[in-house]
């Protein structure tokens, strides 16, 4: 069980440090390979079609597969978020990275926009999967007092991740895009140790005893059903946002004076710094969150977040900038970014024990299909040349997913072991 009582690093358990690693690295080669796409999609989607990275065709089969990703991604929430609370964390974690991994490097070999579609999808089955199950794990083997910090951390796994892809696509940069791709094989190494070395956890073992795992239909059901739909929303709404940024921001610096003169290796340099800045923005951003937290409480810290992520971006995509001005507001838009750091400790548990990385995974990933929605909208949008237009309106979003923050249960508390009724 849990120990309050843990004041130091020193005083965790060998149990509780490598469920840490794993936990980290998962998430860490979680970034790493949801964000090879966003630096190369362009360029290898034009070279898979045989057009001219200007033809809006490419524009629109770009964000089709990056929409197939972020369905995929919620899906494999559900899915493997399912298997997390049947298998157990331990298991489970060793699948989805499995699954991300080697469908990431399978891309390398798509010779049509069809084929590299359907890889990013069945890696982001596992993608999605990873987010759910590592913060359970995490939920579930360190002191609850030091959850903020927990996810804040955990969030910077995710950042490193990006980094490292933005480092990897600096080195590719004027080679051929599916290259990048190959390095997303990686993370299938760090399963070997998992296996061996990460049990699974007390709490688990002790809730599965004896006792039936509840039906998923159970997160409608009246013990739970209240916190599903408002986490649903919240999650539904403001990724639309956050994950319409991510991918068209590229574009928008594409498009940029300064930016759209420049060669093609220039331009996928800057690609890379642009991407570049919103992780370094975000790594302090999840410290930010993570003070906010401990100060104001899960609740309020997620509203006065989501208000500034939309501040920034009204900011931001309100008119034309310079490369120097975009670089610094891309940073503070990552330093916002913090806020969906917060939803890793805040919401698993909001849910029963047995039915935590299954809400977790399904809350959270489902509104990555909206998000999928908005990413392909924004693309015909784009089509005719309005992509900060497009931007500018998509931090609206922000709004609705705060008001409905302000109606999250209290902060920090968690729902007691209901009766459910497959049990």
């Amino acid at each position: 069980m849990l120990s309050p009582e843990i004041t130091s690093p020193l005083q965790l358990s060998k149990q509780q440090v490598r469920s840490g690693v794993a936990a980290w690295l998962g998430w860490l080669f979680d970034g790493l390979d949801m964000h090879l796409y966003t630096l190369v999609g362009m360029a290898f989607v034009a070279q898979l079609m045989h057009l001219p990275e200007s033809d809006p065709a490419v524009a629109t089969h770009a964000s089709i597969i990056q929409a197939a990703f972020l369905v995929g991604w919620a899906l494999g929430g559900g899915f493997f978020g399912r298997l997390g609370d049947v298998l157990g964390r331990s298991r489970a974690l060793v699948l989805t990275i499995l699954t991300y991994a080697g469908f990431t490097g399978l891309s390398f070999f798509a010779h049509s926009w069809e084929q590299l579609m359907v890889c990013r999808f069945l890696a982001a089955l596992g993608i999605g999967g990873e987010w759910a199950i590592g913060a359970s794990l995490l939920a579930e083997t360190w002191p609850k007092s030091w959850r903020p910090w927990i996810a804040a951390v955990l969030q910077c796994a995710v950042n490193c991740g990006v980094l490292l892809a933005c480092l990897a696509g600096s080195l590719n940069a004027g080679h051929d895009p599916r290259n990048l791709f190959l390095v997303g094989v990686v993370p299938a190494f760090l399963t070997l140790w998992i296996r061996r070395a990460v049990p699974e956890t007390e709490e688990w073992e002790n809730a599965r005893e004896g006792k039936a795992v509840p039906s998923i239909g159970e997160l409608f059901g009246p013990a739970v059903r209240g916190v599903t739909w408002r986490v649903l929303l919240i999650c539904a709404v403001s990724l639309t946002a956050h994950w319409s940024f991510l991918f068209w921001q590229t574009k928008h610096v594409t498009s940029l004076p300064e930016i759209r003169v420049l060669a093609k290796e220039g331009r996928d340099h800057a690609l890379v710094v642009g991407l570049t800045w919103i992780m370094v923005g975000s790594l302090i951003g999840n410290f930010l969150s993570g003070a906010l937290a401990k100060w104001l409480g899960y609740r309020r810290a997620i509203v006065t977040m989501m208000l500034g992520y939309f501040a920034i971006m009204m900011v931001t995509f309100s008119t034309t900038w310079s490369w120097e001005a975009t670089k610094v507001q891309f940073a503070i838009i990552g330093a916002f970014q913090g806020v969906f750091g917060l939803f890793t400790m805040c919401l698993p548990p909001l849910f029963p024990i047995l039915l935590r990385t299954t809400g977790a995974g399904f809350c959270y990933n489902i509104g990555r299909i909206v998000a999928a929605a908005g990413t392909v909208l924004f693309g015909i949008f784009n089509q005719v040349d309005n992509v900060r237009v497009a931007l500018l309106f998509s931090g609206f979003l922000f709004i609705p997913a705060a008001l409905v923050a302000m109606m999250l249960p209290e902060e920090q508390a968690e729902l007691p072991e209901p009766e459910l009724a497959s049990r």
